[in-house]
């Protein structure tokens, strides 16, 4: 498989091979007629020779609609049916930490990922914006190691300004010393969105307990994930 638009195909040495895309007819296999219902994507997949209707995939994010055609247009050249196709796109939950629903009702969304570079903070709150735009956002972020804060403080901060509500953590350091001048703060100031919050995790807990509705992320590559079962635990007590 390639996707269409890269320059290198002819570089492919395999004797076939499949363009993809996510809606671009040119490509030998797409997606069309995408829709969505409360944080899942219904759609059609379409080759030159073949259909499949009303696929359902139940985990957010464009981008993982792009994956799924992929995936697909694999299964159908291997010969698997297209109702069994349909059933496993269905029935996968994704990949932890990855777009992962940990709360999922009318009133509260709570997702969980590991996005730490700002194009993957953007697909992540614009995706889910996307699904769900009824709801207040509220963006967790623990950034992750001094020099990619320093690198791409512009673009976090330029990411993070698509939340309605932004909660920024210390920064994660794993094997880094920290670097003077480098902290959360440097996002902090560079964000134009003006419901933001410097906060240590503990003061984090406290706000959540003031939160009863709404689309809530938490995103990161350091130890936020230890913060989700207490979050969570917040979130179903308030609602």
């Amino acid at each position: 498989m390639t996707k269409l638009g890269l320059h290198r195909e002819k570089e492919l040495k395999a004797d076939r091979h499949i363009r993809y895309s996510l809606q671009n007819e040119a490509a030998d296999v797409h997606a069309m007629g995408i829709s969505m219902d409360y944080g899942s994507y219904e759609f059609d997949v379409l080759m030159k020779d073949w259909m499949i209707e009303k696929v359902r995939l139940n985990m957010g994010g464009m981008h993982n609609v792009e994956n799924a055609v992929v995936a697909i247009a694999i299964a159908h050249s291997l010969g698997i049916g297209n109702e069994k196709i349909k059933k496993a796109v269905d029935d996968f939950k994704g990949v932890k930490r990855r777009f992962e629903y940990i709360i999922k009702n009318e009133k509260q969304i709570f997702i969980d990922d590991y996005a730490h570079h700002p194009e993957e903070l953007r697909a992540l709150i614009s995706g889910a914006k996307s699904l769900f735009p009824e709801l207040k956002c509220t963006v967790i972020f623990q950034p992750h190691l001094f020099t990619r804060t320093r690198d791409f403080a512009d673009g976090f901060a330029e990411s993070l300004d698509m939340a309605d509500d932004v909660v920024l953590l210390p920064i994660y350091p794993a094997r880094e010393l920290p670097i003077e001048g480098v902290t959360s703060k440097l996002i902090f100031d560079k964000m134009k969105n003006n419901n933001k919050h410097l906060m240590s995790k503990d003061e984090l807990l406290d706000k959540m307990n003031e939160k009863n509705k709404g689309l809530f992320i938490s995103a990161g590559a350091g130890d936020i994930d230890a913060m989700v079962l207490p979050i969570r635990n917040i979130l179903q007590k308030t609602n």
